[in-house]
């Protein structure tokens, strides 16, 4: 593990929820809000995930969010966390961050991701979703590259023309939750996202790949990690318990085969959960950060002298939108971040 930095940048990722009883157009506006918010606090990127029948996802078409929040901020890097690249076709992508790039320039920041973006595995979903090209995921790699090709320039007239997006360079980033996209950011010489709400166990491992992986690209020079973490922060501890208590109920709707949109907080989830259940929420969410600012900055603290990242990208699921405000706000005053720094 190299030194620890002194101070790392902070960004979001943000899944653009669709609270109970709210429309997707309402989730999008508060997204928008909430960008233009982190970005006054000095917040470096705001990314948007790309998931597929999911009823408390508004983002399904990243790209189109991705245009609307950047057209209503002025400084923040705007991008996908992640574009699932399974699901499209290369030379499209490319066309469509082509686009964004020249209307956005040195904004726009391209995550992939390998799975098909849907928050429960169907199998109607996934056939639907890969209809175009069932062994997509197998050729992850090569379409990685392919798309890399499109932001270069064109060796000769030959060569396809990405318009917009040819010359661009534009950053591409790979976003996993195991050893294999680890492993591919590396070798290809890209920056990576550790995914920790996703495979908390395997952060370590994953990062030790990439870094090991490692070889120099055009785009980086050394390699550049970033990991994802659940946040919840609020004045004092026991509200945010019980803000953190809504992402409870999502993962205990999961662990039943259930899906909704957002649910408002309850005062306890063991009112609503039997002791089986909490163990299998608990198990999935060993690295959520929740707490008062001095919780918050003691987990932080571990959790980054444990995985020693370049960057640390937030994913804060909170029902009320002030609150989730106020959460950005508190982990913004941790001395470990670099705010309104451009990298």
């Amino acid at each position: 593990m190299t030194a620890q930095r002194t101070r790392i940048p902070i960004s979001v990722l943000d899944f653009c929820p669709i609270r109970e009883g709210e429309t997707p157009r309402e989730a999008l506006l508060q997204a928008t809000e909430l960008a233009a918010h982190v970005e006054a606090l000095g917040y470096h990127r705001f990314w948007v995930a790309e998931h597929h029948n999911a009823p408390m996802v508004a983002s399904s078409a990243a790209p189109v969010v991705i245009s609307h929040i950047a057209a209503h901020t002025r400084r923040i890097r705007v991008g996908s966390g992640g574009v699932m690249l399974p699901n499209h076709v290369p030379l499209i992508v490319a066309e469509q961050f082509g686009t964004l790039a020249s209307l956005y320039p040195d904004r726009i920041d391209l995550g992939l991701g390998r799975s098909a973006g849907s928050a429960v595995t169907q199998e109607d979903v996934m056939r639907r979703l890969l209809r175009l090209a069932p062994e997509a995921r197998e050729r992850y790699p090569a379409d990685v590259q392919e798309l890399q090709s499109y932001f270069r320039a064109p060796a000769s007239m030959q060569d396809i023309r990405v318009v917009p997006g040819s010359g661009l360079q534009i950053p591409l980033w790979l976003l996993g939750s195991s050893t294999f996209s680890a492993t591919e950011a590396g070798r290809l010489g890209l920056p990576f996202v550790f995914a920790t709400h996703i495979a908390p166990h395997l952060a370590s491992e994953a990062l030790l790949a990439y870094r090991s992986n490692f070889q120099r690209s055009e785009q980086l020079e050394q390699p550049y990690a970033a990991i994802c973490v659940i946040a919840v922060a609020a004045d004092d501890d026991d509200t945010a318990r019980f803000l953190f208590t809504s992402l409870q109920l999502i993962m205990l709707a999961r662990v039943r085969g259930l899906q909704g949109q957002m649910p408002p907080p309850v005062p306890s989830i063991e009112e609503v959960a039997t002791p089986e259940e909490r163990a299998g929420i608990a198990k999935a969410l060993p690295l959520a950060v929740v707490g008062s600012s001095a919780r918050v900055t003691n987990e932080l603290n571990r959790l980054i002298a444990e995985t020693d990242p370049d960057e640390l990208m937030v994913l804060t699921l909170v029902h009320d939108q002030t609150a989730r405000r106020r959460s950005f706000e508190i982990l913004a005053q941790h001395e470990a971040f670099a705010l309104g720094e451009r990298r």
